[in-house]
């Protein structure tokens, strides 16, 4: 494996985040990280994962940090506010997601901040817990897209599966038997190279979210050894919430 970035080596709070975190994930997943050589280690860059389980933001976040990256995520503005919490936010470089604010300009300026600093940021495209039956990736949102073009940056789909054997989707924790295999795959950035300067264009964030949902369901595939459906699950065709269950 490549040398782990500055960001993982220089003394910083994730070092203490990484103390409780990665033991606490370890008793759950035994874990396996593939595609490491896909993930830079110096600059910035958009992770895409899929989302199955409540549990994953913790298997993506340790492989990511054991690939030699600081994981950062998005987190609403108003957290910034809270007090301790705030603070570790800050501290940790995580990026503030404000509602309400025009996408474009808030990418731009998420983007600008991510490539001035030489950081990362895990962004989950379907924006919630997948709702397919058999918990394939659905229809993705445009946020992941968005910030990548709008700063150049790598984006780079990624696939885990194992999770679900501990905590499936709003299911509870299973304690035991500990150790439970997951896999992590992070595939090759994503060639958006076509897509750059037209992000105004109709249809054109939409194409690209697609491209990136369907190297995601690929990746999963390999991974399940089963082939991922055609189309993919849209929660508004069925009668789902995005942002919740049924």
């Amino acid at each position: 494996m490549a040398k782990a970035s500055s960001e993982k080596t220089r003394p910083s709070l994730f070092w203490l985040l990484a103390a409780i975190v990665v033991p606490l994930t370890g008793w759950f997943a035994k874990l396996e990280v593939r595609g490491a050589e896909n993930l830079p280690r110096e600059g910035a860059y958009v992770l895409a994962p899929n989302h199955h389980s409540e549990f994953d933001p913790l298997t993506v976040a340790v492989a990511t940090w054991r690939i030699g990256r600081a994981p950062r995520f998005m987190a609403k503005e108003s957290l910034f506010r809270v007090p301790v919490l705030g603070a570790a936010l800050k501290a940790t470089g995580m990026v503030p997601v404000t509602r309400g604010k025009s996408g474009a300009a808030q990418s731009m300026a998420q983007a600008n901040e991510l490539v001035k600093n030489a950081r990362g940021v895990i962004v989950y495209p379907e924006g919630t817990l997948t709702r397919d039956p058999d918990v394939w990736p659905m229809r993705g949102k445009s946020g992941a897209v968005r910030l990548a073009l709008a700063g150049n940056i790598p984006l780079i789909p990624v696939a885990h599966w194992g999770e679900q054997q501990f905590m499936p989707r709003y299911g509870k924790l299973r304690f035991f038997p500990p150790r439970r295999r997951v896999t992590v795959l992070v595939g090759t950035p994503i060639d958006l190279s076509d897509f750059a300067g037209r992000e105004h264009e109709m249809g054109v964030l939409n194409e690209a979210t697609d491209r990136l949902m369907a190297e995601i369901s690929r990746l999963l595939g390999e991974i399940r050894g089963e082939k991922p459906p055609v189309e993919r699950w849209d929660p508004s065709k069925h009668g789902q919430s995005e942002t919740g269950r049924m």
